[in-house]
């Protein structure tokens, strides 16, 4: 071990998910507790977080049915991406001061396997960009236009949600890979007026506005559209349905318009277009496609280092902000990836 057992700190706090959210969660369906903190047994690492991330996603997580990925499990403590610095370990190949990537966030300290952290260069960027822009957000934005959607040049390109973190990587991308026009939508003026003066889009609009979203969008693209990434659902994804020309393609990423609700949504009213346009919607998951990392993060890391491809990120420090960063990313208020930092 890099540190000897008197060396390591006593205890670390955690978020345990205490019960199951019904609609919008409420600050009372988690709790921050307190245990000890164990000494990494023969091929684990002890590791100190400095951030950890919090994503749509982790909604379904708090849902007990079947999925993609296993539920959270009631009074445990709650997983996510985060990066930190190793602490004390008992692993070859790694050594205390080292910084790595793991799933074991939503706490202060982890105590996990070294086959599951891979190391990560502060040098070469920001810690935190790692959860985001060159993180599992960036490979879900990349993958999902360039593959799911088989994007090509002169594709003109609708992004919903497009000022988060995978929707202004997704915009960014299709500009940088030849996009005849890209449009976002986002829930407030200044997200609109980010996403055409600092990201490049060719036009935006307040998918809040009293206008409908189909009004608004097919103002900003009287050709139409023939990709749409859609990270919201519902009137979204109907407004998009009308405006997608024929051989359109959709990747439906996330539906966060609908994560909260406690009875079903209602489908677009308009399916049948999928027929009369020959349209393909493909669900995707990231996993699926961690062949194409390599080439994504060469591509995209050289974008983030030339300043063609920006990214924001919206912080909430120490771990007892992780619920309200949380809750604050679910209704929208973060700009860019939304992050929590462990204040040391």
């Amino acid at each position: 071990m890099s540190v000897t057992p008197e060396q390591l700190p006593a205890a670390g706090r955690a978020w345990h998910l205490v019960r199951r959210p019904h609609g919008w969660p409420v600050p009372e369906d988690f709790a921050l507790r307190e245990a000890p903190v164990e000494a990494p047994a023969e091929g684990d690492l002890l590791v100190r977080n400095l951030h950890f991330s919090v994503d749509p996603y982790m909604r379904g997580r708090m849902n007990d049915v079947k999925s993609y990925i296993p539920p959270f499990q009631l009074d445990q403590p709650m997983e996510g991406g985060a990066v930190g610095v190793v602490v004390a370990s008992n692993a070859d190949g790694f050594a205390a001061g080292d910084h790595v990537l793991h799933f074991a966030g939503w706490r202060e300290y982890a105590t996990l396997p070294a086959k599951q952290v891979t190391k990560v260069d502060p040098d070469a960027a920001p810690l935190s960009a790692y959860l985001g822009v060159l993180g599992m957000t960036g490979l879900t934005a990349y993958a999902g236009l360039l593959e799911v959607a088989s994007f090509k040049e002169g594709d003109a390109v609708f992004v919903s949600g497009a000022a988060g973190a995978v929707g202004s990587e997704v915009g960014q991308i299709a500009r940088l890979k030849g996009a005849s026009r890209v449009i976002g939508s986002a829930g407030s003026d200044e997200k609109v007026k980010l996403l055409t003066e600092e990201y490049g889009f060719d036009a935006a609009f307040n998918y809040r506005d009293e206008r409908p979203v189909v009004e608004q969008l097919k103002e900003a693209a009287p050709d139409g559209i023939d990709v749409y990434f859609d990270n919201v659902g519902g009137e979204h994804l109907e407004a998009a349905l009308s405006c997608l020309n024929r051989h359109g393609r959709v990747t439906v990423c996330g539906m966060i318009a609908g994560y909260n609700d406690t009875e079903p949504t209602p489908g677009p009213r308009n399916m049948f277009m999928i027929i009369g346009k020959a349209l393909r919607l493909q669900g995707m998951l990231v996993r699926d496609h961690e062949h194409l990392q390599p080439q994504f993060v060469r591509e995209v890391g050289a974008w983030v280092r030339s300043g063609e491809l920006k990214y924001d990120e919206t912080f909430k420090h120490g771990v007892e902000s992780g619920v309200e960063a949380f809750l604050g990313m679910l209704r929208g208020e973060n700009t860019g990836k939304m992050i929590v930092s462990l204040d040391v």
